[in-house]
């Protein structure tokens, strides 16, 4: 098992992070002619919160590359041997597996309003249909059970590093979205957030 995940897990993260990230920023600025990565280079806490985000990501990619080409560090990587069977490993695999589905439909939910970031320049609508009807983070909660499904399947504490600091950053992130989006939005997005559950 730990060969076959050696070889899924780099894969995975490579399809997941080109498919959500790069492919949609491609999908989208050819649609809309401006590209969704509005993450600002300045010294506010919207630039520093996509900072972590950018050092979470390549932290992850390194770790999976680690894992793969160098099987015999994962000792050092502190396992969590009560999480180490088989049963965690594919009910990892499987949160693996759905969060990438969940994610491409979220992102298609929300068309030319996709944003990486806060978007201050351009209005664009309040999505509350499809799976923004269950979750008002849906792509966030996508990215949670991607880090979920790490840990279950390299159940040690770097990944439980991973799931921590990915959770604190999107909770942080979330409340500054929520804080422009009432700006932008006014009583429509009060509403909605008084109707859907910020995550689920």
């Amino acid at each position: 098992m730990t060969d076959l995940l050696r070889l899924i897990l780099p894969a995975y993260f490579i399809l997941f992070f080109g498919v959500t990230f790069v492919w949609k920023i491609i999908a989208v600025s050819r649609r809309t002619g401006k590209s969704p990565l509005v993450i600002p280079k300045d010294d506010s806490v919207y630039s520093l919160i996509g900072s972590y985000f950018k050092i979470l990501v390549f932290a992850l990619f390194m770790y999976v590359l680690v894992f793969a080409i160098f099987p015999a560090c994962y000792d050092s990587f502190l396992p969590i041997s009560g999480l180490d069977n088989f049963v965690a490993k594919y009910i990892g695999l499987g949160l693996l597996s759905f969060s990438l589905v969940w994610t491409i439909i979220a992102q298609d939910n929300m068309r030319s309003s996709l944003r990486i970031g806060i978007d201050k320049k351009t209005k664009t609508a309040l999505i509350t249909k499809g799976l923004f009807s269950v979750s008002r983070n849906p792509i966030y909660l996508g990215l949670l059970f991607a880090l979920t499904g790490l840990i279950l399947t390299t159940p040690n504490a770097l990944t439980l590093l991973f799931l921590i600091l990915g959770y604190v950053l999107i909770q942080i992130h979330i409340r500054l979205e929520e804080e422009f989006l009432t700006n932008e939005h006014g009583q429509k997005n009060i509403d909605y957030r008084q109707k859907v559950r910020r995550l689920i």
